[in-house]
């Protein structure tokens, strides 16, 4: 464990595929989706525990949710938690935490992370991890990790490799990104076999990140260059929120990894999920022999397969005749969806809104 080596753990999502059990109010990685007595913020949290000093732990979150994270990662300080005063994407959230570990530590090695991912193997995962911040450490390189799928998955971003030559094994220079494709084109890039998943997890050493920044989302790392006197001051608050009224709202993967030169890939097989859909929470839960994932509540089922069904603890329910469907009640809201359809799930809830708000 170097004391150079810190972690950024992005939790600032509101999580709106998981509706109706992930809300504004308490998105998905503030709560325990897997049925193991802790959140997946929580289990982020505890994963990077063992590669860094928990002071060099950092949680990006918005605003709204500080406290809460602060309630479920007691061994943070609160300066430990930096809060966003508006959603900008992850540029921005990668940009801010860039600006606090400067002002920590100039050397610092950066493990990027989002809040709500399964790992199956922690400990290969650590391994991996290791290995990554040691092949960033003498490199103005930005590394990325990339996982070999076994399925066209229209919900990840997707990394093709290139090169290997003179690195080490299990890293490639990185060809292309290919955003979420539709399933004729995951399924050309999964059968070319140079495609991988894009895992969304970043090593690069901040001097890297940084030049990175400045050179091709300039605007942006000018803003945060502006606001950096200003943190741990009396005026570090309000700098902030002006920062975000000024910054674009862009993800650090179109405004850097995409355009970047010297951008690298690990492969990785630690067995992965980015639990973004109901879908990979069904891959990735116990199932019957028929397919069925009952995650909570009392529930009988009849002539129904490949469906999941979460119900509040204390609830029975009685389920007939379905097949391939999403079954979630929270204590306010019924979901009843094929999980061929579930990307409309965000539709749903803006729909929602707009129907109550015209309810008054």
């Amino acid at each position: 464990m170097s004391n150079d080596t810190y972690c950024v753990i992005m939790a600032g999502g509101v999580g709106r595929r998981f509706w109706p059990l992930s809300t504004t109010q308490t998105p998905k990685q503030f709560l325990d989706i897997l049925g193991t007595g802790k959140s997946l913020l929580q289990q982020t949290f505890e994963r990077f525990k063992p590669l860094c000093p928990i002071e060099n732990i950092l949680v990006v979150t918005n605003l709204d949710y500080k406290q809460m994270v602060l309630e479920q990662l007691p061994e943070l300080k609160a300066e430990q938690v930096l809060a966003e005063p508006m959603r900008r994407n992850t540029a921005p959230c990668v940009a801010l935490a860039n600006a606090v570990i400067k002002k920590k530590n100039p050397d610092a090695k950066v493990v990027v992370t989002p809040s709500d991912h399964l790992i199956m193997n922690e400990e290969l995962f650590r391994t991996n991890i290791t290995n990554g911040l040691q092949f960033v450490e003498e490199k103005n390189v930005l590394l990325t990790l990339g996982l070999k799928p076994n399925r066209p998955e229209t919900a990840y971003g997707y990394v093709q490799v290139g090169s290997a030559k003179g690195l080490p094994d299990g890293f490639n220079r990185v060809k292309t990104f290919t955003e979420k494709p539709n399933l004729e084109m995951a399924r050309i890039l999964v059968e070319s076999g140079e495609f991988f998943w894009n895992s969304g997890i970043f090593i690069w050493s901040l001097g890297s990140i940084e030049n990175a920044f400045h050179k091709h989302l300039r605007e942006v790392a000018v803003l945060f260059d502006t606001f950096y006197p200003y943190i741990g001051t009396e005026q570090e608050e309000k700098a902030l929120f002006d920062t975000y009224v000024d910054c674009r709202n862009i993800s650090i993967d179109y405004g850097v990894m995409e355009k970047a030169s010297n951008v690298y890939v690990q492969i990785v097989d630690f067995g992965w999920s980015d639990l973004g859909t109901w879908t990979s929470l069904h891959e990735n839960s116990a199932q019957n022999s028929a397919n069925n994932a009952v995650l909570s509540g009392k529930v009988l089922l009849y002539d129904t397969k490949d469906s999941i069904v979460h119900l509040p603890k204390g609830k029975v329910g009685v389920i007939q005749g379905l097949e391939g469907y999403i079954i979630v009640q929270s204590d306010s809201s019924l979901l009843i969806c094929p999980k061929e359809n579930e990307q409309q799930i965000r539709q749903f809830t803006t729909d929602l809104k707009t129907e109550l708000d015209s309810e008054g």
